[in-house]
């Protein structure tokens, strides 16, 4: 699999930001990138302590990038231009607090177009990654939610499966006079397409399942409604992919089950894109094929963004950092 990704990033060379500069993990990684020369890492943070840190950890790391959010010589451009983009909702010394801390600054370096992605939450939680780039890079075209996907890995087999951590569950969205402006169905909908491009950008050809506790209406509960009515509508957003739901996991993955309780489905038997109904049940599911299935679990990606940003886990080894820097730099 990181073949492939290293193969792309060495075509289309990427700028990849790591807000938390003196972190070891993070520095042994910056210069595995460096020695790959594949991909080149911008750290964040004081000069002396990212060099001392470096120095003390044995990391190579001569000739990279520091920028000191303290010490940026277009610290007030890049503050003029988070007020236009915050449109009132912060002042300038809002602004200029916030890009002292570390998240903020380099996002705003990711949407200023000096680095192509970012990589942050070693040592901080996934809403601090996930709101500056909510308030700074925004969604893209056509997307109205972030959501994510894990790639599992077990050999040569590949699957996806999303979303397992950002979206707790899915409502509809409405406004002032109480009128329907996005369905839950449609946010589910977004995040299945979502992962099914994740999933084909890593080599699978996705099959996509709507899973539920109900297939093709063997049970009934407003939690099938969702998985069909998000189903029907990916299939309309994304005519391109094999997608097909609502179906229990049985039905998606045993060709016996599926064919059974699913005749003539292109998906049932055969999915390895999995679309969860909620965070609850995609969360275990991931959990469970990891650590009983013995499947490498890469992610979260998130998608939705404007530029790649991931986060981390604050438990994550420098194998972590140095994979999930390649997955993200090669969404780029």
């Amino acid at each position: 699999m990181f073949e492939n990704l290293v193969e792309i990033l060495k075509k289309n060379p990427r700028k990849i930001v790591y807000t938390e500069g003196t972190d070891a993990r993070i520095l042994e990684s910056a210069a595995r990138l460096k020695a790959g020369g594949f991909l080149t890492p911008v750290l964040v943070g004081n000069v002396d302590e990212v060099k001392a840190a470096a120095a003390k950890g044995g990391f190579d790391i001569e000739g990279l990038e520091i920028i000191d959010p303290e010490n940026y010589a277009e610290f007030d451009a890049m503050v003029d231009e988070m007020v236009k983009l915050r449109k009132g909702k912060m002042s300038a010394e809002d602004c200029a607090a916030a890009l002292k801390k570390s998240n903020y600054f380099g996002t705003m370096l990711v949407k200023m177009g000096k680095a192509d992605a970012l990589l942050g939450g070693a040592t901080y939680s996934t809403a601090d990654t996930v709101r500056p780039a909510l308030q700074l890079v925004k969604t893209k075209p056509g997307s109205h939610l972030v959501s994510s996907c894990f790639i599992m890995v077990r050999g040569e087999e590949m699957l996806a499966m999303g979303d397992c951590a950002i979206n707790i569950s899915y409502e509809d969205t409405v406004d002032k006079e109480g009128n329907v402006t996005l369905s839950a169905a449609d946010k589910l909908a977004e995040t299945g397409v979502e992962c099914a491009r994740v999933a084909k950008t890593f080599g699978i050809e996705p099959k996509v399942a709507f899973l539920s506790y109900s297939t093709k209406g063997s049970g009934k509960g407003p939690g099938v409604d969702l998985a069909r009515e998000a189903c029907a509508k990916a299939k309309a957003m994304a005519p391109e992919f094999d997608i097909d739901g609502e179906m229990q996991f049985d039905a998606a993955v045993s060709p016996t089950v599926g064919q059974l309780k699913f005749p003539g489905s292109k998906v049932a038997g055969y999915a390895n894109t999995f679309i969860f109904p909620e965070i609850q049940s995609g969360n275990i599911g991931y959990k469970i094929a990891q650590r009983l299935g013995g499947f490498d679990a890469y992610g979260p990606i998130l998608t939705g963004l404007n530029a790649p940003i991931n986060d981390l886990s604050r438990g994550c080894n420098a194998e972590e950092v140095y994979q999930m820097s390649i997955i993200t730099a090669a969404l780029a």
